[in-house]
């Protein structure tokens, strides 16, 4: 089963469109996505958005919704993933703007043996049509080089799409502290820190107007998150280092483990199976 996490706040215009492509295209693809059901979560919206959800369930694809108090993109998306119970869990934005083929390919790459599969409007093959303003193109810019840093590897970490195993999203965002747009960035960290796989893959994404990131708002913030992450990260880092060193001279090799062993440890509490 695949449960996809909708965060949204305010989104009455246009989430119903947005579940409206995903029905169509869920019906399409059926033999390929299987059984699929969509979890909105409602961010303490003040207008219609928890109704239009539940009006838009429907046997070819349940849309069931969870209410999360707690403000912050990044809070509403950890509610919905503790909200989850399936062998595949992903997210995506309310207002559709990455391409529902990125279902596909998300699930080629997790079949292939990655544990996080990450739509990237940086991978080759992307095909991005963004309307920012050269204020947030600069700062995107900027994000992306500090980013770099604490998720070597990813070069899009904001992207609203990615796929992961259901085990370790649980895990992950068990642990989760940054509630507001910069949670992806410590959500691969971690993802990175327990020794998971993390990939991108290319995606076609379309900039829909009426998004609620506001540069002169949420910047400073976001930008302020990221030191906060890689400080918060840094024991982990030091113990997953630790652990890495440990094992170059195992007291039992990778071949001699029992059957069934767990191949994935949660750094700093959480076991996680792969």
């Amino acid at each position: 089963m695949l449960q996809l996490v909708v965060p949204a706040y305010n989104e009455q215009d246009r989430l119903p469109r947005t579940l409206r492509e995903l029905r169509r295209f869920v019906r399409a693809h059926r033999g390929t996505l299987g059984e699929v059901e969509v979890v909105v979560v409602d961010n303490a919206s003040t207008d219609r958005t928890a109704d239009v959800a539940r009006e838009a369930d429907s046997v070819a694809l349940p849309v069931r919704v969870v209410t999360c108090r707690v403000r912050g993109k990044g809070a509403a998306v950890a509610a919905g993933v503790a909200a989850t119970d399936a062998d595949v869990v992903g997210f995506l934005d309310a207002d559709g703007a990455t391409d529902n083929t990125a279902l596909l390919e998300g699930l080629r790459r997790l079949a292939l043996g990655a544990h996080v599969a990450v739509g990237s409007r940086a991978a080759d093959g992307s095909h991005a049509q963004a309307r920012h303003s050269a204020l947030r193109e600069n700062g995107a810019r900027r994000y992306r080089e500090l980013t770099a840093r604490i998720v070597p590897g990813v070069a899009d970490t904001q992207c609203g799409f990615k796929l992961f195993d259901g085990d370790l999203a649980r895990a992950v965002f068990a642990e989760l502290r940054t509630t507001g747009f910069s949670f992806d960035v410590e959500v691969l960290a971690r993802c990175q820190i327990a020794g998971a796989s993390v990939v991108e893959f290319p995606v076609q994404w379309v900039d829909v107007p009426g998004s609620t990131f506001e540069p002169l708002r949420h910047g400073p913030a976001s930008f302020w998150a990221l030191a906060t992450i890689s400080r918060r990260l840094r024991p982990l880092r030091v113990a997953a280092a630790g652990l890495a060193a440990a094992s170059a001279v195992p007291a039992l090799h990778a071949h001699e483990r029992p059957a069934g062993a767990p191949s994935l440890a949660l750094v700093g509490g959480t076991a996680v199976e792969a």
